[in-house]
């Protein structure tokens, strides 16, 4: 018989139009069955229908609750569907299945009132000491222990940077950058009117005498680096480097600021911050850690630069959320963080050596456990007609000159993101940017190549 077809129309009908919200729990199977004047098999089938149709989820002890957003299998289906949305390998989202029921674990008790109400007051940007202890331990290594009194906060990573670098650099004075960086830092700077300097980079990522180099050529009043998996480049200093930069900083008497928010992909690499910690600022957020949606930035700040930070940041309004700051004090104490991490360690290294393989033969520079990789594109090939070519075909990359402190110096390379999409959209995108590569020049991506990438891919949102 259809008839319980009909009924489970008619939820989905309830939860198109609102009648039923998301997240909201639907009644046990059998009062279901006696408010619709049907029998419990039939109740039990309309329930499964709208499971199969990804209306609803079932949690084990809990009940049935009406789905927030697409199921997951649908990424998957709609593979075989047109859309115009492009295949995004810009921006890098890294997520894993089972994330979010693993996330909702910790939160449940979080959702009683009593809770609930002391999560939602305010706070400032020293968190809560829960807070503070908890992310000192996250983030301390091997014999490097952070005091819990060094932690600050902010609404996200990128906040936390801001802060940092306008206590440590005035406007107008220059600030050390590897001459391939994260573009945010570059706007930082811009906004803040700090003059960004260009420091030589090579396999294992920057050189300490470059550093010393552009000192010499006018002092610098910070430094910002990368030294563990590097945006774009992936490479993370060796500890003889690592050390000799420190070294270096140290004897110019240079602050740095190490930007972290990769490093729990190789947490076998301890930081710059161990080798150097009375002039390390170490920022980081929980974005890629957890969840992009999960926006709360920390620093470990040595006490000598603490209030100067502390103050940019309430002076730019950077302030954390109380309610994050207590959902991850949660997912750090039982462990969910930790399995998360380990999960999107796993993926990445999956995601690489899939690239790896698509991309045999390309001048590829990356970390095994990378969430992105830097293609140095073939001779004649321009990074601005391969990007515009990807575009056509419906896939995004970004361009070596979104990274490149001097404009005058951007690399013929692009930075492929691989966290975004689903796997098998990964790999048909990949192989459509080899097919563009492998032409030698733009403009050569079949009709055909077109229509497989840029009507049947989707981004996994």
């Amino acid at each position: 018989m259809d008839d319980y077809r009909l009924i489970a129309d008619r939820i989905a009908a309830e939860i198109a139009d609102g009648r039923l919200r998301p997240g909201q729990q639907l009644p046990t199977q059998r009062a279901f069955a006696r408010s619709r004047g049907i029998a419990d098999s039939t109740a039990g089938r309309v329930y499964r229908e709208l499971a199969r149709r990804g209306l609803t989820v079932g949690e084990v002890g809990r009940g049935t609750f009406v789905r927030a957003g697409r199921a997951p299998d649908d990424a998957l289906v709609a593979l075989s569907e047109p859309t115009a949305a492009p295949v995004d390998l810009e921006l890098n989202h890294p997520t894993v299945p089972g994330q979010a029921e693993l996330l909702a674990g910790g939160l449940a008790p979080l959702l009683r009132p009593d809770a609930l109400g002391d999560a939602l007051r305010p706070v400032g940007v020293a968190g809560t000491g829960a807070a503070r202890r908890a992310f000192a331990g996250l983030v301390s290594a091997g014999s490097w222990e952070v005091d819990a009194e060094q932690l600050l906060f902010a609404g996200n990573g990128r906040q936390v940077i801001a802060g940092a670098l306008s206590a440590l650099v005035p406007p107008g004075q220059r600030l050390g950058v590897e001459e391939l960086t994260y573009p945010v830092v570059k706007a930082v700077a811009e906004r803040l009117g700090i003059v960004p300097v260009p420091l030589a980079v090579d396999e294992h990522g920057v050189l300490p005498e470059s550093v010393a180099a552009a000192h010499r050529a006018g002092p610098l009043r910070a430094v910002y680096v990368q030294p563990r998996l590097q945006n774009p480049l992936g490479a993370s200093l060796p500890q003889e480097r690592a050390t000799a930069l420190a070294a270096v900083l140290r004897r110019l008497d240079l602050p740095v600021v190490e930007d972290a928010i990769w490093s729990f992909l190789r947490p076998e690499l301890a930081p710059l911050a161990a080798l150097a910690p009375e002039r390390t600022v170490l920022v980081d957020s929980l974005s890629k850690r957890l969840a992009p949606g999960l926006t709360t930035g920390f620093a470990v700040v040595p006490a000598a630069l603490r209030e100067r930070v502390a103050g940019a940041l309430r002076s730019g309004g950077w302030t954390p959320s109380g309610f994050a700051l207590e959902a991850a004090v949660r997912w750090i104490g039982d462990g969910t963080l930790s399995a998360v991490e380990a999960a999107k360690r796993a993926d990445a290294t999956a995601r690489q050596l899939l690239a790896r393989e698509v991309l045999t033969g390309q001048r590829l520079r990356s970390d095994p456990c990378s969430y992105y990789l830097w293609w140095e594109l073939p001779p004649g090939l321009r990074a601005e007609a391969f990007v515009a070519e990807a575009a056509r075909a419906g896939i995004s990359v970004t361009p070596a000159a979104a990274f490149a402190v001097d404009p005058r110096r951007s690399p013929s390379a692009v930075r492929v993101g691989l966290a975004s999409p689903p796997l098998p959209v990964l790999a048909r995108a990949l192989r459509t940017l080899a097919g563009i590569a492998e032409g030698g020049r733009a403009g050569r991506v079949s009709s055909e190549q077109r229509t497989a990438n840029g009507e049947q891919m989707t981004t996994d949102s």
